[in-house]
């Protein structure tokens, strides 16, 4: 079912959708993952469940998604040993008139502080606009959530308001910020 492969490069990054070959190498970043140091990092994660199986069915479940054009899942790996150091997402949250998707990222916190984050989300925004068409493309940050609002501005990200009560998590309507990225056609 491999159809969806789109593929951004940048000086140090390749960002595409998973294959069933990138199996050991995402789980072993995974599974390296250190200790979460704030609410927002996931730090380890229990890998268990996480068989090769399962993970072609996910690769499998993502090109479905992406032949929906629901949701698009960007692997982020170093272009030069082709590590597996994150994820981005975009999902789309209407067409039609608006084109208008919301994107979300996660870089291994293992490899925090390289600037692989800022340079994965401005590519992946470049083929959000370019290659999937969407006009406009959010973040919705957690008020607190100090590494995502620095991230979303160095990639050139806007902010626009608080939605208040926006995002249902930690048991309770949370209010989110919105950052945007709008291309100009």
């Amino acid at each position: 079912m491999q159809t969806f492969q789109l593929s951004g490069f940048t000086e140090r990054l390749i960002v595409r959708p998973y294959q069933y070959h990138d199996y050991v190498n995402w789980f072993n970043q995974y599974s390296s993952r250190k200790p979460s140091v704030h609410l927002y990092d996931e730090g380890q994660v229990d890998m268990s469940m996480c068989t090769e199986q399962w993970f072609y069915d996910l690769v499998n479940r993502h090109q479905g998604m992406a032949k929906e054009d629901s949701l698009y899942v960007f692997g982020v790996f170093n272009k030069s040993d082709h590590t597996h150091l994150g994820v981005i997402d975009v999902s789309t949250l209407m067409r039609e008139n608006f084109h208008w998707g919301r994107f979300g990222y996660t870089i291994h916190n293992q490899h925090w502080g390289k600037g692989y984050g800022t340079e994965a989300v401005k590519e992946v925004l470049r083929l959000a606009h370019t290659e999937l068409n969407y006009h406009r493309i959010e973040a919705h940050i957690n008020v607190d959530n100090n590494a995502s609002i620095a991230l979303a501005e160095k990639a050139g990200m806007q902010y626009e308001c608080i939605r208040k009560g926006f995002i249902h998590e930690f048991g309770k309507w949370t209010d989110n910020l919105i950052y945007y990225s709008q291309s100009n056609e």
